[in-house]
């Protein structure tokens, strides 16, 4: 396995990163109903091949995913791996929530320490009530005391954002978002290029997009492959990511025991991107874009809405449409249609009232009303 090391950080750190926020799920598919068996089986099987950077946080799967992570890494040596898991800043209310969110995660993921620590996506309100709360002098002190090694944050906001939090102290890393998709499109390449800069290593989440960049519109997938027809979508994405200098690791949020292996193999010999293939991609991205598919990650910091609506999914039918639309398939609108069906009515798009609830809490900056109000004249169409 590749591994990068850090002044900052002191310690070899496994180019690929074990991402705890799409864990296999029980057939009910409920996010809390992890597949423990499964996700175990992939957690050793990453742990054989080198993998040592595991990623959790207090929200994933429904605060599930650390329970998941005490009970998987805690079967192996605590010095094989290194833990990472994240304040949810927008859940505190008072100074007491810090203290006891922090024991809590300790608890959960059964350690005494934390490898790595983040201030949970500090952009927006965030922000504001980081600095409200003191979050960082609060973790400055649990580092200080042993119980953090190395103390950095996500983020999904503007470069300035980021440039201002880099003033509240000193980091040891930060963790941001970029695939080839958003280099341009949010701005990745100047978020990347402030954090080395500053020599902050990166840890980069979203390289495939939530799994967007592994299931490109046929124009895309088509383009990637006439070049090299034995490389998977995936691979060309966590490539694009870990061949830049300044990343630690790569993060993969990996739901079948395939996808690791596909990983794996990437990492296990890896290469970084000439400059013929990052021409590929350049026009790989371009056909994407022109899709017409919009930017969602899956993430679901957007739910639970209070309208009921499956926000993630509605978007998943709808970039289905629009990828089958932009290849001219003459059936796109039927499958919508059929496809709209198939959902509970109340998880359908014509629930939303425009309240805006999700629209604060979306990385991407999507309008989400906007598109339930577009779905929802497409659908009925």
């Amino acid at each position: 396995m590749e591994t990068r090391k850090f002044s900052r950080i002191k310690k070899d750190i496994s180019l690929l990163g074990f991402g705890m926020m799409r864990l296999p799920l029980l057939a009910s598919g409920n996010a809390r109903d992890i597949d423990y068996d499964t996700a175990c089986r992939m957690v050793d099987r990453a742990l054989e091949c080198g993998v040592n950077y595991f990623d959790t946080a207090y929200v994933y799967h429904e605060r599930e995913s650390e329970n998941f992570a005490g009970h998987a890494l805690s079967r192996h040596p605590r010095d094989s791996y290194n833990l990472a898991t994240k304040m949810p800043i927008w859940f505190l209310e008072n100074s007491g929530d810090l203290e006891r969110i922090f024991a809590e995660q300790l608890k959960k993921c059964r350690v005494d320490h934390f490898d790595f620590y983040l201030l949970h996506n500090i952009g927006g309100e965030s922000y504001d009530a980081a600095l409200k709360h003191d979050v960082y002098g609060f973790l400055r002190k649990k580092k200080d005391a042993g119980y953090i090694r190395n103390l950095g944050f996500s983020i999904h906001d503007a470069p300035d954002v980021l440039a201002k939090a880099l003033t509240w102290g000193e980091w040891d890393f930060a963790q941001i978002q970029l695939n080839y998709i958003d280099w341009d499109a949010i701005e990745s390449k100047r978020l990347y290029g402030i954090l080395a800069e500053h020599d902050i290593p990166a840890v980069i989440m979203e390289p495939v997009r939530g799994g967007a960049l592994a299931n490109l519109p046929p124009a895309a997938a088509d383009i990637l492959r006439d070049f090299n027809p034995s490389a998977s979508q995936a691979s060309w994405a966590i490539r694009f990511a870990a061949s830049l200098p300044g990343v630690l690791t790569v993060l993969s949020g990996m739901t079948r025991p395939e996808q690791l292996e596909d990983n794996l193999g990437t990492m296990s010999d890896f290469r970084p991107l000439s400059d013929e293939e990052r021409a590929v991609l350049e026009r790989a991205a371009a056909a994407f874009r022109a899709s017409g598919t919009i930017p969602c990650t899956g993430c679901r910091y957007c739910m639970d809405c209070p309208s009921g609506v499956d926000i993630p999914r509605v978007f998943a039918m709808y970039n289905q449409y629009m990828t089958m639309k932009s290849v001219g398939y003459p059936m796109a609108e039927i499958v919508l249609r059929n496809t709209y069906r198939t959902f509970n009515d109340e998880k359908r798009p014509h629930h939303c009232v425009n309240c805006g609830a999700c629209v604060q809490h979306c990385p991407q900056g999507i309008d989400i009303p906007k598109f339930m109000s577009e779905i929802t004249n497409l659908s009925a169409a």
